[in-house]
């Protein structure tokens, strides 16, 4: 689209958007969520507020919706009633027509901030600890592969985009998202978007698409906007053969969740690999993982950094938490306290940190040495 068309775009845009454009303009508000003409819900610091902003009808809306469809050269209507799309600033748009939407047509905007977020705004926020931030910043220096889980609107996209920028500038980083969140600002960068169908079924790009393609880019670094389908065996199996230093994010609860579903998402693909075989490279491709949760309070926070180890003699998933958030209550306020703590555990992987001349934080040595005084003095018990 040549800028003189998405100028005119975002012109009518504003004609239309005029009732939540208020909404759209203030910094506060992450996402706006209008469910029919005459109800409009904000999220502000992760809590949706009903507001007081109204379509004057039915047909003001769809005017709305038919526009962004026109934008992106899709069609909306009864016969397509679902459309993602992405706006010219960079924000989210998910459209649904009734009757499949039986509330009338239903629009969600997740806003797209310009404004770069890092590991120090997420430390302040309370987030993240710094401990956990400098061991964290050792995995990715080091190679590791990392999958960040986590539910809907948990933070996992603004974690990846900050892990994403611990990676070191000479190398050659593809960039795969669905729609352009990740805000990497290193010289030798590669972004790739997917593409949907046109109108008549035909063009899609997917990730899977994409990621293959990556690996003929020769790339040092491959990180994914989300995992959610058959891209995912691709993705173990190149971390397997050796395409170290991958990142993504993936809908699940808890750790060990998040290595089922990627597991479950494998299974996905044309390609028919024994249970017991998938399990196996899994684990093998996988070295941490990050849990991020949203709290009752809005906030969002890590609770678990979780190494992925080999499986049992069972073959089974085995985790070793190297940190965990240790809730302190709550304040007058509401707000959730807290703080994300060292184990004592320290990653098979150490060797590797101190290969490349990283350290772990003194946090890590020193919760490990009180771990390893508290074992001896339990043993030393048992002897009496």
């Amino acid at each position: 689209m040549t800028a003189t068309l998405e100028s005119v775009f975002t012109q009518t845009m504003a004609i239309y958007m005029a009732p939540v454009q208020a909404l759209m303009d203030d910094p506060s508000v992450s996402e706006v969520l209008i469910n029919g003409p005459f109800e409009v819900y904000a999220e502000r610091r992760g809590k949706l507020h009903l507001t007081d902003c109204k379509f004057q009808h039915e047909d003001h809306l769809f005017a709305l919706a038919k526009n962004v469809a026109q934008y992106v050269g899709r069609q909306l209507n009864w016969e397509n009633p679902l459309l993602d799309a992405r706006l010219p600033g960079g924000s989210r748009v998910h459209i649904t027509l009734p009757p499949i939407s039986r509330k009338g047509i239903c629009i969600a905007i997740r806003k797209f901030f310009q404004e770069t977020l890092t590991v120090e705004k997420l430390v302040g926020f309370g987030s993240l600890s710094k401990p956990a931030a400098a061991f964290l910043d050792a995995c990715v220096k080091t190679e590791m592969n990392i999958v960040v889980s986590g539910g809907t609107g948990s933070g996992k996209t603004s974690l990846l985009n900050v892990l994403s920028s611990m990676i070191p500038g000479n190398q050659r980083i593809i960039v795969i998202e669905d729609a352009t969140e990740l805000q990497l600002q290193q010289p030798h960068l590669l972004n790739y978007e997917t593409r949907p169908a046109d109108r008549h079924g035909r063009g899609a790009i997917s990730i899977r698409n994409l990621f293959r393609s990556a690996m003929r880019m020769r790339p040092d670094r491959v990180v994914i906007g989300e995992v959610r389908g058959g891209e995912a065996l691709d993705m173990i199996q190149a971390m397997v053969s050796g395409h170290k230093g991958s990142m993504s994010t993936l809908h699940a609860s808890t750790p060990r969740e998040s290595l089922a579903r990627l597991e479950t998402l494998a299974m996905m693909g044309d390609v028919e690999l024994p249970l017991d075989a998938l399990r196996s490279q899994v684990a093998m491709a996988l070295d941490v993982v990050i849990q991020t949760s949203r709290f009752a309070d809005g906030s969002r926070k890590i609770t678990h950094i979780s190494e992925v180890l080999e499986l049992d003699a069972n073959r089974r998933y085995q985790l070793r938490d190297l940190f965990l958030f240790k809730a302190e209550g709550k304040d007058s306020e509401g707000k959730v306290l807290g703080q994300l703590e060292p184990t004592g555990l320290l990653p098979t992987f150490a060797e590797q940190i101190k290969t490349h001349g990283l350290r772990f934080p003194k946090e890590m040595i020193d919760a490990a040495r009180a771990r390893k005084a508290e074992r001896d003095r339990r043993r030393a018990n048992r002897a009496d």
